[in-house]
This record gives structure tokens, sequence and C-alpha cells, in this order.
């Protein structure tokens, strides 16, 4: 039996199931607007209103999705369970995480803008976008796309993200030939990139992201499993949501 097309094409390129998902996301997601002063598209031309937000990151969410499904196949040899220790530092992760934003909001960001770094704290700016208040108005819109941020926030980002930093990227800085490396094997590179890559992406959570990716770092020595990496980042997800919700917070978003 010969094999399809997309079998082929994962088996040749092995980095493609890792890398597709998480680079559709961030490409589309730069189009999101963060504020009504700054619109998104700017790098290519476009100035996409802070009202078209919901439509963008319905679109990004719905791509990202297509193409993980997509590239499942190549992620299959990740055989699915979970531990008692995804779980427990995703019930830490989430607090701390957000008890580390707030730092960073008080002393971090204004130390770095002292330093003349505040562009580095713009670069992760949230879009911090409350759809019960921008689509006050229509109720069943906003709480739809409420379920689709959500969607995003606990399920998407933990699977795309993981598989690219811990499942390719913290073992691509290790072997040549990246896929023979077990997972969970370390060397002080690894550890390094694992923490500092998320600390770019996460720019306006620069203690935030150094603490909590390193203690999922941990993680990932102690079980070698990455659902629950996985398992841990979409329960510090749902814990952040949930308190956004509840306390208003939406530049945690």
């Amino acid at each position: 039996m010969t094999n399809s097309p997309r079998t082929t094409l994962l088996e040749k390129h092995r980095w493609l199931p890792f890398l597709l998902p998480f680079v559709v996301y961030m490409l589309v997601g730069a189009l999101e607007p963060t504020s009504r002063d700054k619109p998104g598209g700017g790098a290519i031309g476009l100035a996409i209103l802070y009202s078209f937000y919901p439509g963008i990151y319905t679109l990004k969410i719905a791509l990202t999705i297509a193409a993980a499904i997509f590239v499942w196949p190549g992620l299959k040899t990740f055989p699915l369970k979970l531990t008692r220790w995804g779980i427990v530092a995703g019930l830490v992760g989430g607090p701390l995480w957000i008890g580390l934003c707030m730092i960073d909001w008080q002393y971090v960001a204004p130390l770095l803008n002292d330093l003349g770094g505040g562009w580095l704290v713009g670069a992760g700016e949230r879009s911090a976008y409350n759809p019960l208040a921008e689509l006050a108005g229509k109720p069943p819109y906003a709480w739809a796309f409420l379920a689709v941020r959500f969607l995003g926030l606990v399920a998407v980002v933990p699977i795309i993200e993981e598989f690219f930093l811990r499942g390719w990227l913290m073992r691509f800085v290790m072997e040549r030939d990246w896929w023979e490396v077990p997972f969970g094997k370390l060397s002080a590179l690894a550890v390094v990139v694992g923490t500092a890559v998320p600390m770019m992406t996460h720019a306006g959570e620069l203690l935030a992201a150094a603490v909590w990716f390193s203690m999922i770092t941990w993680l990932m020595a102690r079980t070698r499993n990455i659902w629950d990496c996985i398992a841990a980042h979409a329960l510090t997800n749902l814990i952040l949501g949930l308190y956004v919700v509840a306390t208003g917070t939406w530049r945690l978003m």
C-alpha cells in the first residue's frame, strides 16, 4: 500500500507537524489590532480596525485548527496520557502567572521604560478585547466570541505552542537528528531556549513568562510526557480566562 501525499509530505519534512500550526497562528495573529489607536496589519499596509478583532481572531483559530488537523498524523507518535504532575503544575501555574503579571506591570515594565526598553513592552501588548462590553448590544455574538476566545486560549494555544517549543525547538537545538532526541532529555542550551523564546513571544509579561515556562521545562524533565505540559498549559490558561471574566482584567488576554 502506498502512502498518501499527506503522509509522504509529513514523513519527508519531520518539522512540518510541529511548525505549521504555530506559524499559521502567529502570521494571522500579526493582523490583529491591539487597540483602537493601533489597527492591525500595519506591516503589510493594512489598517484593520479594533472592531474587526473578533473576526480576525476567529479566522486565526479556524486556520490554526485546520493546519493542526492536516499535520496531526505526524504528531500521533506522542502517546496520549496524563499524570498528576501536569494537573498540579496547571493549578499552581494559573495563580502564579496572574500574580507575576501584576509584578510585571508594576515594576518590570516601568523599569524597562526607564532603560529605553519600552518598545519591548509595547511589542507584547495584548488586545484586551472585552466582548461583553464591545458587543454589549449583541449578547449572542458577545458570548459566541467569548466561547471562541476560550477555545483558542484553553485548547488551541497549549497544543500548538507546546508542540512547537518542546516537541521541536528544544530538541532541534540539541541534535541534528532532533526527532531522535527523547522527549524530556535536556541540555543547557535547550533549557535556555525553552525560556528565552517564550519571553520574546510574551514580551509584555517577561517575569511571568520566565518563571512559568521554566516550571513547565521542569515538568517536561520530570514526566517526559508532552501531554502533561499541554495539560498544565491548558489548565493555567483556563484559570487565567476565568479570572479575566470574573475581574474584568482584560489586559491579561
